[in-house]
């Protein structure tokens, strides 16, 4: 039995991987497959996408459009192996039917998550941003409009309590503020207090973070009736996924003072049109980059090459999120002449 050399081809996206790393894209090398470096550095459209896979029968990617055309359209394709636990840049039901494995880098990345999400309150209640601005400018602001404001004290609401949650949980423990979540799949995140609505949850908090999946029931899960629900002094912290919160709701309720604040790691659309974000006062922004640290981009490859490599063999990666899929269909058959 010969493999053809025009399909074992594995396409990656993920900026900054290396064939030459022993740890990821030589192992690839290694095991005879040519490598595809398509870096996503921006919005990439499904066409654009589907000429750059060529005939792949593995994918290692970032948040390129994975759409039921895209994956149609390659069924040498065997196996999607996402950089990050979502899937939402992924078409999971086009994938089962077309026997694609699709795989996560699941709890790798929880860790820098948290930093970022206490990093992103801290900026914002202690004006980081802004202060670091003024003093370039020349100015020395340590009164007035620049007055930062103390986590101490607050009341912390979060949106969500998986693993993240519960990593943003244990960070908050040592400011001595008040934690509340609401989350109807989880019943105990102590030393977090279980909120049974989200209004609830809304009213009662100075600073509400968000860490839910995106899903069909969870898109604009705060819009325009749950600004109106928060303290005019609060402010929003999103590092989960964009489409969670009603953005444009979110840009009016910071123009109108609705709510005293927002930091936003994910948009709508990635990267968002800089005259969108021109106007809106009270806004930190970050580029998608809660789930990276160095540390973080190493274990997150590193497990998505061994899931490709295994798939590859006809074996079942720990990671895969689709399992139907792989029953239907060895993924080693397609490189196989």
């Amino acid at each position: 039995m010969t493999l053809e050399t025009t399909n074992r081809k594995i396409f990656v996206s993920w900026p900054g991987y290396s064939i030459a790393d022993p740890h990821t894209g030589k192992r690839l090398i290694d095991a005879g497959y040519e490598v595809l470096l398509r870096p996503k550095l921006g919005a990439r459209s499904p066409l654009e996408l589907s000429e750059m896979l060529e005939d792949a029968v593995g994918a290692i990617v970032s948040t390129d459009p994975f759409t039921r055309d895209v994956i149609q359209a390659h069924p040498s394709l065997g196996v999607i192996a996402r950089i990050g636990v979502g899937t939402d840049s992924v078409d999971v039901a086009a994938s089962n039917e077309c026997g694609v494995i699709v795989t996560i880098t699941p709890g790798l990345n929880a860790e820098t998550v948290a930093d970022h999400t206490m990093a992103l309150i801290l900026a914002q209640l202690r004006k980081v941003v802004d202060q670091d601005s003024s003093v370039k400018r020349g100015g020395w602001e340590r009164v007035g409009r620049l007055t930062p404001t103390e986590l101490f004290g607050k009341t912390v609401g979060l949106l969500g309590a998986g693993s993240i949650g519960r990593k943003v949980i244990q960070r908050l423990v040592g400011f001595d503020v008040r934690i509340l979540f609401f989350d109807p799949a989880v019943q105990d995140a102590r030393p977090a207090t279980k909120v049974e609505s989200l209004k609830g949850l809304l009213n009662a908090s100075d600073i509400v973070s968000l860490h839910l999946p995106f899903t069909a029931e969870t898109r604009a899960i705060v819009g325009e009736r749950e600004f109106q629900q928060m303290k005019s002094t609060a402010i929003l912290v999103n590092t989960a996924r964009g489409p969670l919160v009603d953005q444009a709701a979110l840009f009016s309720a910071l123009k109108a003072g609705t709510i005293g604040g927002a930091a936003l790691d994910v948009f709508d659309e990635e990267p968002p049109a800089a005259e969108l974000l021109k106007d809106v006062p009270n806004l930190i922004c970050s580029p998608h980059l809660a789930g990276l640290s160095k540390e973080s981009i190493r274990r997150m490859t590193v497990s998505a090459t061994d899931s490709v490599l295994s798939a590859l063999v006809g074996e079942i990666p720990v990671t895969a999120i689709n399992l139907p899929a792989t029953r239907r269909s060895s993924v080693s058959d397609r490189i196989e002449s």
